[in-house]
């Protein structure tokens, strides 16, 4: 008997136990009678989060995992449980605001060629974030790093990167959204195949909507449908790794997509950028401004370069 579930909602956790109780009641509160199920993947937190889901939200697909396969490898998981028409990649640091999952499924109910949709994700004080992107460039990597934002604010690559040509007010066809709440259809996440776990955090969006693109399918902005996105909610904290993570996955991106020579390049590039802000860290501390912020800026350059980035 074929499957009566119209939306499977995936959400991925790691020790974000009380943005994903706001999450998950958001979305028992916003259901509208549209028929779905909610997979939570816990990655292996060690805070309250498994309990939490157990004890509040009894109906909800829970997967506690031992080990941490990172974002990918969690979307994975939970999509190979799901039963649903549709697969909502949802981060836990989200809330649904309206009718926001009814005004996607419908979408992809009328539009067939689209593979992905994704709404308008709102800060909490209800400003838009730039969540519509063109693929990345070489010279985006160069000018999304810390100096480089520093150095060339608001520089035409990157309004070109983030669709600043168009309105936030349309619906448009892009090249990718941001990961934390996309809409898939099932039969193109069959066609296109799973994440890429190479990706731990961060860029797999990326990637996996290169790869929907290549296969022939559309992904389209839907500002209609809104949600709020407490961004970086759910790495703070742990800022040291997180940052090392977000420049080894676009050495990843670049490597996979422009070849070893420019991933080469560019993760130098990365490299100097934090010997740089390493360097001005402990001048700073050598004269005496030995503050928390600091110390902490001195261990997640020093946790990049020792990385390598690799």
């Amino acid at each position: 008997m074929a499957s009566t579930v119209i939306l499977s909602i995936i959400i991925v956790n790691w020790n974000a136990c009380v943005l994903l109780r706001h999450c998950l009641a958001s979305i028992e509160a916003n259901r509208g009678g549209l028929s779905m199920e909610v997979i939570v993947v816990d990655n292996a937190s060690s805070d309250d989060s498994v309990q939490m889901v157990r004890q509040e939200f009894p109906q909800v697909k829970l997967i506690a995992s031992q080990e941490n396969p990172g974002y990918a490898g969690g979307n994975n998981r939970g999509i190979r449980q799901a039963s649903g028409r549709y697969l909502l990649i949802l981060n836990p640091d989200t809330e649904i605001v309206g009718d926001a999952l009814q005004q996607m499924v419908a979408y992809l109910d009328a539009h067939p060629t689209v593979g992905v949709v994704g709404p308008r994700l709102l800060f909490p004080d209800g400003s838009v974030q730039r969540t519509r992107r063109r693929f990345p460039q070489v010279t985006t990597a160069l000018v999304q790093t810390p100096l480089g934002w520093r150095w060339f604010p608001d520089n035409k690559f990157e309004r070109m990167h983030y669709i600043s040509d168009r309105s936030d007010d349309e619906i448009q066809s892009v090249d990718w959204l941001l990961g934390a709440a996309l809409m898939l259809r099932r039969e193109t996440w069959q066609e296109v195949g799973p994440f890429d776990e190479q990706f731990f955090l961060y860029s797999d969006e990326v990637d996996w909507c290169h790869c929907c693109r290549d296969a022939g399918w559309e992904i389209h902005y839907l500002p209609l449908s809104e949600i709020i996105h407490h961004q970086g909610g759910t790495t703070k904290g742990v800022a040291v790794p997180v940052r090392t993570h977000f420049y080894r996955s676009r050495v990843l991106y670049f490597r996979k997509y422009f070849g070893a020579g420019w991933a080469a390049v560019i993760r130098l590039f990365f490299l100097i950028n934090y010997a740089w802000l390493l360097g001005e860290e402990l001048a700073a501390w050598a004269v005496g401004r030995r503050h928390e912020a600091h110390r902490k800026r001195v261990q997640t350059y020093w946790h990049a370069l020792r990385s390598g980035l690799r």
